[in-house]
């Protein structure tokens, strides 16, 4: 399965989405509180292009580390990939996602992600993935609908 692919329309703007994604160490300010996934803390290694979040889960023992590869506030496009120590089947991922404005007051969220995994757990890595995505986009819309911005939300954090 070297591919999956979403889509998703936000009822928010996408230059806020853009905001909330493009302070990539500030993922526990947007991510749902009472979601299937809690962020319990979240370190940040570096600035810019190369910053590395590790992000520490409720229950979870590892830690997931994602560095933030292309940020590009023109076409708001960004890549990360999972890095070090990655969850239990997932050998290599890449993950590419693109805003995409639908007016003034929507936008559209076109995600997909490059992977390689354990044989046999394609199906059920995807399933988790999906679930994953639609929190990730579930947590960025109600945050913007609530008016948080870039810097006005902070969560639970961390320093190395």
């Amino acid at each position: 399965m070297p591919e999956i692919t979403t889509s998703l329309e936000m009822e928010a703007p996408a230059e806020v989405i853009w905001s909330l994604l493009a302070d990539f160490g500030n993922i526990a300010a947007w991510w749902p509180r009472d979601g299937r996934i809690r962020i319990e803390r979240v370190v940040v290694q570096g600035e810019g292009i190369g910053t590395i979040r590790h992000i520490k889960n409720e229950g979870v023992d590892r830690v997931v580390s994602e560095r933030l590869d292309f940020l590009d506030p023109e076409t708001m496009t960004w890549i990360l990939s999972i890095v070090g120590d990655r969850p239990p089947g997932i050998i290599a991922y890449v993950a590419i996602g693109r805003l995409i404005p639908l007016g003034s007051a929507r936008c559209r969220a076109d995600y997909r992600c490059y992977l390689t995994t354990d044989s046999g757990l394609e199906a059920r890595i995807e399933k988790v993935l999906r679930r994953t995505w639609a929190e990730m986009f579930e947590g960025l819309e109600s945050c913007a609908r609530r008016g948080a911005t870039l810097g006005s939300a902070q969560g639970p954090a961390a320093s190395p």
